[in-house]
Formats: structure tokens, C-alpha cells, sequence
């Protein structure tokens, strides 16, 4: 069958060879595909000077005899293929010559911008808890010590982001690699060290690691009497920053130089004092005092050493003027220590209740230190004390991003959500956080106030007993879980009321009377707290398990005394 590419006109007679209609030639009603040219054409009889025609395919209701046709452009049809020729021979000699200039090129400025990223100054790592290789438990305090007192001096560099000492020691005791670290961390450098102690010398093994290739960039090995302790923390500061290439001021060449006392036996005294009170338990805090104490009598101008004395008083709200005395003392030794002030903040607003006063102090501390996070996680308690809710969050962030496995901001920020009254946030916050630490007895204090302002009694009763079951007190947590198996909610809180055998702040007191009813007993706790200056009045404002006192006169005359907004 042939068919007119005009009119498309069928004509089965095959003899025919043009249009009965219109006088065209007609062609083939089949199509092949061209080998010669590599392009789709449809058969057709022996080219002449008239067009090609493409016939399009029908569709649903299309009538394939009546469908119109594309005529291709007259062009096309008489030069739409051409053989391809073979390269003329100067043009394989240019071709050739641009890929060897592509190839050198591209190897000089692999080995040019490889050479500058080597060049390049460092500005993030992570200081790894250094290895005890003797596995001495009481020579555990140098190697920690040690490591805390490095990332404090690095910390003074400006513009080196040094992660802070909760993030590195979830690594303590881990085989993990430096790339892995880098990637969690978000670190360019990770720093390992081998500490090993041998009577009275020590050996340190230091190595500088690239986090993204691996690479060792640096390595050294320190021999030193422990004797000269101090120097040798010094030392190793010095070498880091410059094998980090980073361009210090003379200032900041002070700053790490900088060291509170020249005395090697005061210095450890101070590390194992550091060591038990990072531990945060009562007993811990305990023997933390002891080697502060001693070290100070050792060396009595050492201001950390001092810092640490007024910090073990006031984390279990031990007699103020301990800590006034420790923290003033600590300041006059150093004026421009940001744990000083952070220390002196603490006395103002705990225990003196001059709000104004302490955020100076906290303010001063982190223009200090701006990388120092309980200076602004004191601000954000500070802030949050007083219903500034906005700033108390942002503060509290922003020590999260300096320190973000830190327990104790993460416990008190669980507090925070608490007093802002998001319950659920709360305890789903303290809940991961007792998945870095199950024994962190702050966090249970936090959870248990959550729960119980939740409706959650059996819970907050739980978590309670397992602070003084953490401390040691296990007898304490039997009778609060048997005072409640027996009476209940009502029985749990007459016993923390009753029982002196626990031992409850007076302000903790007015929350159980409050929560009875008792609102005579529970304004004469709270003038007891005020009289003992105890530091958790602060929260008198916004803590709301005291929800049932707010509209008592005598509240308000509370929040005046303590110096909070009405």
C-alpha cells in the first residue's frame, strides 16, 4: 500500500506511482531506520526537489487516512546528516597539549591548596581525657586534672573554640577515633595524652591529630619531677597553641602563661580537690573542702584554690560567711579571674540577696571569660529568679552550647523548664539527661519537683529516695517509699515535714506545708530560710509548688525582703 504525503490519501493498487487527487508522488506506507546517518527517517521513494514528510502517529479518535502531516523544513531534508570526518592533525596537537596543561595545573593546585590548609590555623579541638597508663586510681586525679586545667588555658585563646571538659570526658575510657570525634564534636583537632607516673617523675606523651584525615600533625613527649607540675601544664600550653598556629597578642601570651601558684604539691592538692568535687556527691564535696583547704595552706595565695573552697560551701548551702570570706579572698588575689567573680555573684545573690550586685559580678565574669559556661548559667539563674524569662533561657542556651553534656546545667535547666511551668518539656529534659549519668543525684532533685507538680506522686517519691539513696542516705529514702506505700500523697508529706532525720532546707520545708495546707508553718520555714539565708529563697518568686501562699500578704512582704519584683 502506497499513500500521498499531501492529502494522505491511501492507495492500495502498488502500481500507481503518484496521487490520483492531487498528482504527488507517493511513497511507501512502512518505515526503516537509516544506519548510515544514525537518524530516524521514514521510507519513501527516491529523493526528488519536493520536501520530506514526517506523518505524525494517530491517537483515540484520530482517523489515521485524514490526519494532517508536518512538513520538515526544506533544509532539513537536504542536509540533515553528514558524515563525520577524522581530527585534522594540528588539531590532535592542541588537544593534546590542553590536557597536559589541564593535568599540571590541576597537580599544583592540589599540592599549593594543600599546602595552605596544612598552614592554616586550627580553631576548634577537643582535649581528650588524658590516659592514667599506670592504672593507679589514686594517681586517676593527675591525668583528669591535668586535662581540665589544659582546656582552661586554651580557653583563653580568643577565637579558638576548645570543647569544654563535659563534652571530652564521655570519651574517658573509650577506644574511639579522632575522625569520630571530629564529626560529633565538630572539631578540626582532636589532642591525646598518656600520663605516666613513676615516683616522684612523670612522663607525658602529647599528639596533635588532624580529626578529618587522621594525621598525626604534632607529637611530643614531656619528662618532668613532679616537682616542677606547674611548669610542665605551661609547657604544654605554649607548644599546643603554637603547633595550632595561633597568632597570640602579648596579652594573650600572659593569659596562658598565667599560673595561680608555683607550688607543685598546692597545684595537686588543687587537681584532686577538682576531681571529687566534679563528682558532686555529698561525701565528694566533703573531701573536695579537705584538699582545697590544704592546698591554700600549702600556698595561700593560690585564688582557684580559694574559688574552690567557697564553691564546695555553697553547693550543699553550708554556712555563708565561708563562702563570703573564700570568694572575696579569691578576688583580691585576682581581679580578673572569671571563676572568681562567677564564686562572688553566687554569695551576692544567694546568700545576700542583692540581685543588682550579683548580676555585676556575672556580667564581669563572662566579659572575662566569655567561653566560661557557669557564668552564664548563673546569669540565667539569676535571671530566671526574677521572671526574666526570655534572658534566662537564652543565658541557659548559651551555656548549654559552651558545655552540652554538662550535668549540672542540664539538671538546673530541666529547673528552668520546671519554674517556666512546662512540665512535660521538663521531664522529658531531665530524662535524657540522666541518660549521660544515672547517678547524678541533681537530676532526680529537679525530676522529683517535676513529677509532683505533674500529679505524678509515685514518681516524684521515686526520685527523691534516689538522691539520698546516691548520698549515701539509704535509710532516709527506705522511710519516704515506706511513708508513702502506707499513707499516701498526704502520709509522704507529713514524714518530709516530721522526720529530722532527713535533712531539709527550711525552704524545701514550706513547699510539703504549702502543699498541706499549712500555710502558718509554711511562712515560719520560709522566715527560717531567710533568717539562715538560705540560697533557694531566691526562687521565692517563681518556684510553683509556693503557688498556694501567693495570695497571703505575707508573701509579698517575703518577695520585698528577698529583693524580688512583685
Amino acid at each position: 500500500m502506497k499513500r500521498c504525503p499531501k492529502c494522505n490519501r491511501a492507495e492500495p493498487d502498488d502500481s500507481l506511482a503518484f496521487c490520483r487527487t492531487d498528482g504527488t508522488r507517493l511513497v511507501g506506507d512502512g518505515s526503516f531506520v537509516s544506519e548510515s546517518a544514525g537518524t530516524l527517517r521514514f521510507d519513501s521513494a527516491p529523493a526528488t526537489g519536493e520536501p520530506d514528510t514526517h506523518i505524525l502517529p494517530t491517537g483515540e479518535g484520530l482517523s489515521r487516512p485524514t490526519a494532517p502531516t508536518t512538513v520538515l523544513d526544506e533544509r532539513q531534508a537536504n542536509g540533515g546528516t553528514q558524515e563525520l570526518g577524522r581530527p585534522k592533525p594540528h588539531r590532535t596537537i592542541v588537544i593534546a597539549a590542553a590536557v597536559v596543561v589541564t593535568i599540571v595545573l590541576t597537580t599544583s593546585a592540589y599540592f599549593y591548596f594543600s599546602r595552605v590548609k596544612n598552614d592554616r590555623a586550627i580553631e576548634s579541638i577537643a582535649v581528650l581525657p588524658f590516659v592514667n597508663e599506670g592504672g593507679n586510681a589514686d594517681t586517676e586525679y593527675l591525668s583528669d586534672g591535668m586535662t581540665e586545667s589544659l582546656i582552661g588555658s586554651l580557653s583563653q585563646i580568643p577565637k579558638l573554640n576548645v570543647k569544654a571538659r563535659s563534652s571530652v570526658f564521655r570519651y574517658k575510657g573509650k577506644d574511639t577515633n579522632a575522625q569520630t570525634i571530629g564529626k560529633e564534636l565538630n572539631v578540626q583537632a582532636v589532642l591525646n595524652g598518656r600520663v605516666v607516673q613513676r615516683g616522684q617523675d612523670l612522663t607525658l606523651y602529647v599528639e596533635l591529630v588532624d580529626a578529618t584525615t587522621e594525621n598525626s600533625l604534632w607529637k611530643q613527649t614531656y619528662n618532668k619531677a613532679m616537682t616542677n607540675l606547674v611548669a610542665l601544664q605551661n609547657d604544654i600550653a605554649r607548644d599546643v597553641a603554637d603547633k595550632l598556629k595561633v597568632k597570640l597578642s602579648g596579652a594573650d601570651e600572659q593569659r596562658l602563661a598565667k599560673s595561680d601558684t608555683g607550688n607543685a604539691e598546692a597545684y595537686q592538692l588543687y587537681l584532686k580537690g577538682r576531681f571529687h568535687w566534679n563528682r558532686r556527691s555529698r561525701k565528694d564535696n566533703e573531701k573536695a573542702l579537705e584538699y582545697f583547704q590544704q592546698a591554700i595552706a600549702i600556698d595561700p595565695n593560690f585564688a582557684l584554690a580559694y574559688v574552690g573552697i567557697a564553691e564546695a560551701y555553697m553547693t550543699y548551702q553550708t554556712p555563708e560567711s565561708k563562702a563570703r570570706e573564700n570568694a572575696q579572698k579569691a578576688l583580691s588575689l585576682d581581679d580578673n579571674s572569671a571563676e572568681a567573680h562567677t564564686a562572688f555573684g553566687r554569695v551576692l545573690s544567694g546568700y545576700d540577696y542583692d540581685l543588682a550586685a550579683a548580676e555585676r559580678e556575672y556580667r564581669r565574669a563572662v566579659e572575662l571569660n566569655p567561653t566560661y559556661a557557669n557564668a552564664h548559667y548563673w546569669y540565667g539563674q539569676l535571671c530566671m529568679a526574677q521572671g526574666r524569662w526570655e534572658e534566662a533561657f537564652a543565658a541557659f542556651r548559651r551555656a548549654l552550647e559552651l558545655e552540652p553534656l554538662s550535668l549540672n546545667i542540664n539538671a538546673n535547666y530541666g529547673g528552668l523548664l520546671k519554674n517556666a511551668r512546662r512540665y512535660d518539656e521538663a521531664v522529658a529534659h531531665l530524662k535524657k539527661t540522666l541518660e549521660l549519668d544515672e547517678n547524678f543525684a541533681p537530676t532526680y532533685g529537679q525530676l522529683a519537683q517535676a513529677y509532683w507538680l505533674k500529679g505524678n506522686y509515685a514518681e516524684s517519691v521515686e526520685a527523691l529516695a534516689r538522691t539520698r539513696e546516691i548520698d549515701g542516705e539509704h535509710e532516709v529514702a527506705s522511710l519516704m517509699r515506706e511513708s508513702f506505700a502506707k499513707g499516701g500523697w498526704e502520709g509522704y508529706l507529713r514524714y518530709m515535714t516530721e522526720d529530722r532525720r532527713a535533712p531539709w532546707l527550711s525552704f524545701n520545708l514550706a513547699t510539703y506545708h504549702a502543699a498541706l495546707g499549712e500555710k502558718d508553718k509554711a511562712f515560719a520555714a520560709l522566715n527560717k530560710a531567710y533568717e539562715n539565708r538560705e540560697a533557694f529563697l531566691v526562687l521565692l518568686k517563681v518556684d510553683p509548688r509556693l503557688d498556694p501562699l501567693r495570695d497571703d500578704p505575707r508573701f509579698s512582704e517575703l518577695l520585698r525582703k528577698v529583693g524580688l519584683p512583685q
